[in-house]
């Protein structure tokens, strides 16, 4: 009998011992708290949030940026008409002081409508992703200029031109294909750009003249079979010719503004880079009803994510940063201790079987 009972509290501490990682398994799992915006789904194209609180949003195949409230109730549409023209609307940015710029790829032009309601717009050719700098400055990514990034001024000038493409191709348009990007910034000025198809998920650091800083990539053993498929794809379409066709890699990238992290997704996984460019964390998305969620936007606010997919909507998620895990602590070593200590105080009982009988 009390060898038996011996084997028992044995057993249950091993389950102890091992809970701890169990649990910390289960944290990377984030779960959306709730849909946001629930009018808002297939079309969804850009979300940003004002200095005011409010969010802005842009959907496909609309001619305006649509701002709710904190309320989630309609404020405004910026502009207050419908363009005639059949705009291709394919990224929106909000500055501190309320102006909007648009990238429309269908008027090769960046518009940029101010809070007081001035208007004006720069020419550029192809637009795909545009950002907000200081001074009423705009960056814009594109989809066939020879440099990754140009600036213009508050007057639409092209005031200068930055970042060479990553040669993955001897083919000129394949590579300045691979090299399309999207666009973040941070409240020190730095710009991020976010290669959607290079083979490892890359984002580039510069600051607001152009001087390249961190690269922060993803190539971690498990990503290692996917970086070798899409080069596998790129050989095989260099080789086919015709217009470039594939599936993008990095499908979104947000920046904590006052930290500078970076977030990445991939699909529905989720990578938290630190400021020196350290992989911190990954997660897998999901709906609140548990379906996979792959994020298209990533906005990373101080207490939560704001993760955008067309055609399933906005969602909320509570930052798992932000928050003391199990997984964090025995990654960092205190978890070590969870275990130590557990096995420390089940060894009294874990003992082999006496002879003695009752």
């Amino acid at each position: 009998m009390r060898i038996r009972a011996r084997w028992c509290l044995a057993a249950l501490c091993l389950a102890a011992i091992w809970a701890g990682p169990a649990k910390a398994q289960d944290e990377n799992q984030l779960t959306a708290k709730a849909r946001l915006l629930p009018s808002i789904g297939p079309g969804l194209r850009a979300v940003r949030v004002g200095a005011d609180g409010n969010l802005y949003v842009l959907t496909a195949p609309s001619s305006y940026v649509s701002v709710f409230g904190k309320d989630g109730k309609s404020v405004r549409n910026i502009p207050d008409y419908t363009e005639t023209a059949g705009p291709v609307w394919e990224d929106m940015d909000v500055d501190a002081a309320g102006t909007v710029y648009v990238a429309d790829r269908g008027a090769n032009a960046v518009k940029v409508w101010e809070r007081n309601g001035n208007a004006h717009k720069g020419s550029v050719n192809a637009p795909i992703s545009v950002a907000a700098l200081p001074d009423g400055e705009a960056a814009v990514a594109t989809l066939r200029e020879p440099h990754l990034v140009m600036v213009f001024d508050k007057n639409g000038r092209d005031v200068r031109e930055f970042g060479d493409p990553e040669q993955l191709t001897e083919r000129l348009d394949l590579n300045r294909f691979l090299n399309i990007g999207q666009l973040a910034t941070d409240a020190q000025g730095h710009l991020y750009y976010g290669f959607a198809y290079t083979p490892e998920p890359t984002v580039r650091q510069y600051d607001r003249f152009g001087y390249a800083g961190l690269d922060m990539q993803y190539t971690a053993l498990e990503a290692a079979p996917e970086a070798q498929a899409v080069r596998r794809e790129i050989q095989r379409q260099e080789k086919k010719g015709g217009t470039p066709v594939f599936k993008r890699v990095l499908t979104a990238v947000g920046v904590d503004r006052e930290t500078g992290e970076v977030w990445m997704a991939v699909g529905n996984t989720l990578l938290r880079f630190d400021k020196d460019g350290t992989r911190r964390a990954s997660y897998q998305l999901y709906t609140p009803g548990g379906a996979r969620l792959e994020a298209s936007i990533v906005l990373v606010e101080k207490d939560r994510l704001i993760v955008g997919n067309d055609p399933l909507g906005i969602y909320g998620f509570e930052r798992p940063d932000k928050k003391i895990s199990q997984q964090d602590e025995f990654s960092s070593g205190s978890g070590y201790g969870f275990f130590f200590a557990t096995a420390t105080t089940c060894k009294s009982f874990v003992k082999f079987p006496d002879k003695r009988r009752d």
